[in-house]
């Protein structure tokens, strides 16, 4: 699994670098536009130590963030699936949050909280909760009729126990949408260093680019696909096991 995802992720990289590099040889572009191979293999050699230690820092936020809106989603979809008022307002409170563009709400978040780490775990946040408060609000509030008949003729239906049948009933869409959203909580930490944090691989794209230095940041590109893939493969593997320890028989 680890394999495939890494040299899958290497060769659309590496597609996409030749494309690249085909548009500069055939429109006949400079080396400051474009840089050449042996330009990006120099620049590597340079800065893949630097700049790796900035993706390690930016994947450490991406994954703190990740679970805090794992944490949030859950909670707001436990609520949400209620078809009270209390569960409607939830909901709609938070689709409406998400409405707003993070590049709009972020200079609010750097001006109340700085630009450290807190602003870039709220933003990481903030972008890869919707899709999870999404399935979550969906498999939670989706009766289990089968099962959970049982328990309510039984008289020992109760909350915690009906979360736990829908989540556990559900949990390879669970598993494929907590994979999913981890990108996105790398974007948004990415998208949080680049527009105002002092720290991360977004940071130091966000400096070769006032540098015009193409290489670099085809380098970060490198190093940020290759961490990536190694995060959702981590993610993966937990999902399995999950499945594996948590399934639920049918029938109680």
């Amino acid at each position: 699994m680890l394999h495939r995802r890494i040299y899958q992720f290497v060769i659309v990289y590496f597609l996409g670098l030749a494309f690249l590099l085909l548009i500069k040889y055939i429109l006949n572009l400079s080396d400051y536009l474009i840089p050449g191979p042996q330009e990006i293999w120099r620049t590597a050699c340079r800065v893949v130590p630097r700049y790796l230690f900035s993706v390690m820092d930016t994947l450490s936020v991406a994954v703190i963030g990740h679970i805090l809106s794992i944490c949030l989603a859950t909670i707001v979809g436990i609520i949400g699936r209620l078809t009270t008022w209390v569960g409607s307002f939830i909901k709609v409170a938070a689709y409406n949050i998400q409405a707003y563009p993070i590049v709009a709400v972020a200079p609010i978040i750097f001006i109340l909280l700085g630009d450290g780490l807190s602003s870039r775990l709220l933003i990481a946040s903030m972008i890869c909760y919707f899709p999870l408060l999404l399935s979550f609000v969906g498999i939670l509030s989706e009766p289990v009729a089968d099962i959970e008949q049982f328990y309510i003729a039984t008289k020992r239906m109760n909350w915690r126990l009906q979360v736990k049948i829908r989540a556990f009933e559900n949990i390879t869409k669970i598993t494929t949408v907590v994979v999913g959203s981890a990108t996105l909580a790398m974007v948004g930490t990415i998208v949080a260093e680049f527009i105002a944090a002092n720290a991360g691989i977004g940071y130091s794209i966000r400096i070769a680019l006032y540098q015009s230095d193409l290489a670099k940041i085809l380098v970060a590109l490198f190093l940020i696909g290759t961490c990536t893939s190694l995060y959702l493969t981590c993610l993966e593997w937990i999902g399995r096991l999950a499945q594996k320890r948590w399934s639920v028989p049918r029938g109680g």
